[in-house]
């Protein structure tokens, strides 16, 4: 039974990644995932539930991820930072929509279209800052970045920076908005005087 729910989840974030969650019928959910209406219903109440389920089950492999790259050993706090937003720019800018983010591809969509799902967004954006604020301090204790006034802001503006390029390299189809997005982290990260 779990098996089944992780595989309408699994089908579900490859076709939200590249549609949308509006864009994505529950129709077209099942065809895809090969299973009855009687199944999903058994997983999920509705559709919102489902989404609920979908972006918690990211968040929780996102955090999993998150924790890999900014807790390796091997480098220090400020090549941890760069690390993780090289690879936010590759998921991004690849071809895998699967690969990509979904706190990019639907914050704005869902945010008044459901509260249970913009609270599950918004807690993971949070935890994310956290993290990305927790290795800014460990960089002033290792050395490899200034000690900030303010790491949680600092992590706050580094996210919203990326949130935008993310944005605008959809549109523009190009990797331009996450050059200018690197060149700012790295001057950030490098100003004690900032953020």
């Amino acid at each position: 039974m779990t098996d089944t729910r992780q595989h309408i989840l699994a089908i579900g974030r490859a076709l939200v990644a590249r549609h949308g969650y509006t864009g994505v019928g529950l129709s077209e959910l099942l065809r895809e995932a090969g299973v009855p209406k009687g199944s999903f219903y058994h997983f999920f109440k509705s559709k919102e539930a489902f989404g609920c389920a979908l972006l918690d089950s990211f968040v929780e492999g996102y955090a999993e991820d998150l924790s890999a790259t900014l807790g390796a050993p091997d480098k220090d706090a400020r090549a941890r930072l760069m690390a993780y937003f090289e690879g936010w720019r590759a998921r991004q800018s690849g071809e895998a929509y699967e690969a990509r983010c979904l706190v990019v591809k639907l914050s704005a969509e869902v945010a008044e279209l459901s509260p249970g799902m913009r609270d599950v967004l918004d807690r993971g954006v949070s935890a994310i800052i956290a993290r990305l604020a927790a290795v800014i301090r460990e960089g002033a204790g290792d050395g490899s970045l200034p000690a900030h006034p303010n790491p949680h802001m600092l992590a706050t503006t580094l996210y919203q920076i990326w949130l935008g390029a993310s944005l605008m390299g959809a549109l523009s189809r190009d990797t331009i908005p996450y050059d200018g997005a690197m060149t700012a982290t790295a001057a950030l990260l490098d100003n004690k005087g900032h953020a």
